[in-house]
């Protein structure tokens, strides 16, 4: 099965999504995804091709994907928080010139903008051909932008076969046609996008798609619309527990977490106040997202859950010897769902995925004699906030162009409700003077605000190892004895 084939498992009279007031029939999404199939088409879009698509949650974005899926072309759904030059980077380096958007976006280079609301709604004659025979489900379909460790994010490529099989394996879920699902997360995301829109269509359920989250709207929703299913990050449950009353929450019968290490106190307070635990799961994006998960009723405080159906999980230690249960080392995962590659990047895809077609994850985990999953810690050097990767060199790569900065280190420390943030901590050059004012004006400009450190602490030096690099466990240790 490719892809765009999934909402062909849905009832034609049945709703499929409800978006901005509309309640639109499985039928109806299928002849507008035509409609999109066809403008596309007609633009010149054709099989390999990459098509960019900046937008909030919509109706639309789910159109222009499967449009673009269906046409056998590549789609490169792009965080609509991203600055204008982190935009264009992924723009450059997909080779797209073709981008669909829910707003304006003022870029530097010959890109063709279309205005994904109406789009579809563009008079056009043609009509696309079928695929033709030899596409199969090992072609690409989709290249999800992953923040890059050093500096430039990197595209990872997943084929219709990564995203279907893994949309099948999460059906350890239970949800049937006659669910309610809650799409909250930014359909840019894995996460949101796997869980909430093609799974929902492979059961034949229901999405009502928020475009933009808040607080007391989500728990109107919920209410009012009876949702039974919901996958957020910790930060939403914790909003949703302060502002819900049960009844509000009554009709729920799944609520999964991931994205982020789901704290104790979160789920306790949720659990205790609206009587239904929360299920943890684990993935990145690169496994499509999804490589474990917890079944409901069966959650184990502080795991996120066991392998999915068909996943393969390994721990090792640094010279690649696996490790006897309970020890903690690297996780290892392999299945289809793992990645075909890093994007016009074979170094990074062979540094990420063995000759044995192991993908290395980068993070610090163990399992127990049930196969419980446990994250220990992150190899990578990265914070989690709100559900979003930030990787500290790509900002201190920013922060090192701002006249005056001499060093830099950005640290993650905790906060109550993103999880983590970013803590700046830098030394002025000789003579210079630095206004922390203006070095977030800057920082705002060039990376996407979630990016953009919280908190800013000049410093006379920063602490270095023996071998001269900066520490930042030396300096969050300092960090934390002071404040």
């Amino acid at each position: 099965m490719l892809v765009h084939e999934l909402i062909k498992k849905g009832r034609s009279d049945d709703i499929a999504i409800v978006d901005d007031g509309r309640r639109i029939t499985y039928a109806e999404a299928a002849q507008s995804i035509k409609k999109f199939r066809n403008r596309l088409y007609a633009l010149g879009v054709r099989q390999g091709d990459r098509v960019a698509l900046f937008s909030r949650n919509s109706a639309e974005f789910i159109y222009t994907y499967l449009a673009t899926a269906s046409l056998g072309a590549i789609c490169v759904p792009i965080n609509f928080q991203l600055s204008n030059r982190e935009t264009e980077f992924i723009l450059h380096d997909a080779e797209t010139k073709i981008i669909l958007t829910y707003e304006p976006l003022k870029l530097e280079g010959d890109f063709f903008q279309h205005d994904l609301e109406n789009f579809g709604e563009t008079p056009c004659e043609i009509d696309a051909p079928e695929l033709p025979a030899d596409f199969d489900e090992n072609s690409p379909c989709v290249i999800i932008y992953t923040s890059g460790t050093t500096g430039n994010p990197k595209g990872a490529v997943l084929s219709h076969k990564n995203l279907v099989r893994n949309t099948e394996q999460i059906d350890v879920m239970n949800c049937r046609r006659e669910n309610k699902i809650l799409c909250i997360l930014p359909m840019y995301h894995c996460f949101g996008w796997t869980c909430c829109v093609l799974y929902t269509f492979y059961c034949g359920a229901e999405i009502h798609v928020m475009r933009v989250f808040k607080p007391k709207d989500t728990v109107d929703i919920i209410r009012d619309e009876k949702i039974t299913d919901i996958y957020a990050v910790p930060s939403i449950y914790r909003l949703i527990t302060m502002l819900a009353a049960p009844s509000d929450l009554k009709t729920l019968r799944l609520v999964m977490c991931s994205g982020t290490t789901l704290p104790l106190k979160i789920a306790q307070d949720f659990t205790k106040k609206f009587e239904i635990p929360i299920s943890e799961g684990y993935g990145l994006s690169e496994a499509s997202p999804i490589v474990t998960l917890t079944i409901p009723g069966e959650e184990r405080e502080g795991s996120i859950g066991k392998a999915i159906p068909d996943e393969e999980l390994k721990i090792i230690d640094d010279a690649g010897n696996i490790l006897p249960t309970g020890d903690a080392g690297e996780l290892l995962i392999r299945g289809d769902n793992v990645m075909l590659g890093y994007w016009k990047n074979p170094a990074a895809t062979n540094e990420a995925i063995d000759a044995d077609g192991w993908l290395h994850t980068g993070d610090v985990a163990k399992i127990d004699a049930d196969g419980y999953l446990y994250i220990v810690n992150r190899m990578k050097d990265m914070i989690i906030s709100m559900g979003e990767n930030i990787y500290p060199r790509e900002v201190e790569e920013i922060i090192y162009r701002f006249r005056g900065i001499k060093d830099a280190a950005v640290v993650g420390v905790e906060d109550k409700l993103r999880g983590q943030v970013g803590a700046c901590f830098f030394v002025v050059q000789d003579g210079a003077q630095v206004n922390i004012h203006e070095l977030k004006k800057f920082l705002q400009k060039n990376l996407a605000l979630y990016k953009v450190p919280r908190e800013f602490y000049e410093l006379k030096d920063l602490p270095r190892t023996s071998t001269g690099k900066i520490s930042k466990r030396k300096i969050l240790e300092n960090f934390l004895s002071k404040y």
